[in-house]
């Protein structure tokens, strides 16, 4: 067992602030979050050049070393040997909190291995904004990040993610939205779900309803600036009765759905439509392909 004291009196041992950066809006930026930038010996950013014009905006000369993922290992080593000499370091994410999505973890996690003082400041976070502004639950809720980008492995994590109670926060960029909320749809359900994109800049924008609704909306919709989704969790008995999103439809259309809307083989149409209705894989097969 370790206990850190992370503001101890003794200033000649190195530490390593995770210091959040403005998501949009320079003024999120906090008071303690400026001077932390300003007197540490070094600040490691996911990209410099944008690290760069935030300093240069408030007048902040500590010099700037990459930190991301293709250097991390390297950069992380040269980094730790300089907690040793005593220097304290800023790692900094393109926006918001690192660590969570971005750059950050293994350097924050050898720091703490090596006994140095790891610290985590508050500041700006993306997915807690959209989680306030989205009107669904906060007394329970799953951060998840980016979902995987191969369609199976995507429609894994979301059958994972499925029997949960807890509201789902997930970050997707403008390409893959649409295909996105294609999948929701035809795995989650059409549960109520909140778009939140541009946070804290001039365009900031939410855009509330059902997924069925949101498809829509994207298909009129040109994708731009960064997109935080929160879902609504599993309600338990939401996929009783009328409510379910396919009960309009017969057995032939609903695996018709999954092959036109989502790509689906006919096999996996037929399987993904079998869990749906709870029924046998072989009698959707019988349906779909001899009795109609």
């Amino acid at each position: 067992m370790k206990i850190q004291r992370s503001f101890s009196s003794d200033e000649e041992v190195g530490t390593v602030y995770a210091v959040p950066t403005p998501i949009g809006n320079l003024e999120d930026i906090t008071f303690r979050a400026l001077k932390t930038l300003e007197t540490v010996s070094v600040i490691a950013a996911e990209d410099t050049r944008n690290t760069q014009k935030l300093l240069q905006h408030f007048d902040i000369p500590t010099p700037l070393v990459s930190y991301h993922e293709h250097n991390k290992e390297n950069r992380g080593r040269e980094l730790l040997s300089r907690l040793e000499k005593g220097e304290s370091i800023a790692v900094v994410s393109d926006a918001g909190m690192p660590v969570i999505s971005d750059p950050g973890y293994e350097l924050m996690t050898a720091a703490i291995a090596a006994d140095y003082p790891a610290v985590a400041l508050p500041g700006a976070n993306a997915a807690l904004c959209a989680l306030v502004g989205s009107g669904l639950s906060s007394d329970e809720f799953l951060f998840y990040g980016f979902l995987p980008r191969k369609k199976k492995e995507k429609e894994a994590e979301l059958e994972r993610l499925k029997p949960l109670s807890a509201t789902l926060l997930l970050y997707e960029s403008p390409y893959r939205i649409k295909d996105t909320l294609t999948m929701i749809k035809a795995t989650l359900g059409n549960r109520p779900i909140a778009i939140a994109r541009e946070l804290t800049k001039k365009f900031e924008e939410y855009t509330r309803g059902t997924a069925a609704e949101l498809l829509d909306w994207a298909d009129e919709t040109a994708m731009k600036g960064e997109f935080c989704l929160v879902i609504e969790g599993n309600a338990g008995d939401s996929e009783q009765g009328s409510d379910l999103w396919w009960s309009h439809l017969s057995v032939v259309e609903h695996v018709r759905y999954y092959i036109d809307e989502t790509g689906y083989t006919s096999k996996e149409a037929i399987k993904r439509a079998a869990l749906d209705r709870k029924m046998a894989k072989r009698d959707v097969y019988q349906a779909f392909h001899i009795d109609q």
